[in-house]
């Protein structure tokens, strides 16, 4: 009985997790650039009472063993970087990367990384994210600019009042081996780990890196209805979990009161 309560107190305690990860990802809905995050789980260790395949007193081979298993636990939360929708916006300097790719910001004298787009100008004219994080490499944009045009390969044009060019920078995208080993550090900026491996930048366009839409946001990757059905599913391996103990713990009543 013992055995029981432990196994269903871990897969509760590993759906508790599952919630947790699906109401960030629906607290991010509204997100810009926000990528959804999935649990992963994995069974214990079993308790072995007959090997598979053991030998009988008569010499007869047994086809199958008895092994118990002792519950289940988290092995990870996985970020899902697949593309998210893109919303209009018609403002020069709201960028969406089509494909693959990061822009690159620093924030607190360290390289971090973004795939947040809604970029603004600061006091002294350079393009920096909402929290004031500086695009890189750095894009001052003269003060007598009347509009901004991006081409997708990252080609930045500023005209001046006569519509003539009063300056020019290229915006670079970087791309990683595994995106999902980034460390998410929040404010949508990610840091680069062992495991993420180290950023390669590249020209918006090529060698299979994304390019970029002028005008455009990428929103949150979260399907709405997709979370809202796994949080159901979530719910009920949480509710079975309990009647689980809850069978248990009567079963270890019953054991009590027999002396009685």
């Amino acid at each position: 009985m013992l055995r029981g309560l432990w196994t269903a107190a871990s897969g509760m305690a590993a759906q508790q997790l599952n919630i947790d990860v699906i109401a960030n990802n629906l607290a991010n809905v509204n997100t810009t650039g926000f990528k959804k995050s999935r649990s992963d789980f994995q069974d214990l260790m079993y308790q072995t009472l007959r090997l598979p395949g053991a030998t009988t007193a008569s010499g007869a081979q047994l086809p199958t063993g008895i092994q118990v298993g002792m519950g289940s636990k988290p092995v990870g939360v996985e970020r899902v970087f697949s593309q998210g929708d893109y919303n209009q916006t018609d403002n020069e300097l709201d960028l969406a990367i089509e494909g693959k790719g990061f822009f690159k910001v620093v924030s607190n004298d360290e390289e971090v990384y973004t795939r947040a787009g809604n970029f603004k100008l600061d006091s002294e004219g350079y393009v920096c994210t909402p929290a004031g994080d500086k695009l890189q490499p750095e894009i001052a944009i003269p003060a007598d600019t009347v509009s901004i045009s991006i081409d997708s390969g990252g080609r930045l044009v500023a005209f001046g009042p006569d519509n003539t060019e009063v300056a020019t920078a290229d915006i670079k995208l970087y791309t990683f081996p595994n995106p999902a080993g980034l460390f998410s550090m929040g404010r949508n900026l990610y840091r680069p780990t062992a495991a993420s491996g180290e950023a390669v930048e590249g020209t918006p366009g090529t060698d299979g890196v994304g390019t970029i839409a002028q005008g455009y946001l990428e929103m949150s990757n979260v399907s709405v209805v997709d979370e809202m059905v796994t949080m159901i599913v979530a719910q009920r391996a949480y509710e079975v979990n309990s009647k689980a103990i809850q069978t248990a713990d009567n079963m270890l009543q019953m054991a009590n009161n027999i002396k009685r």
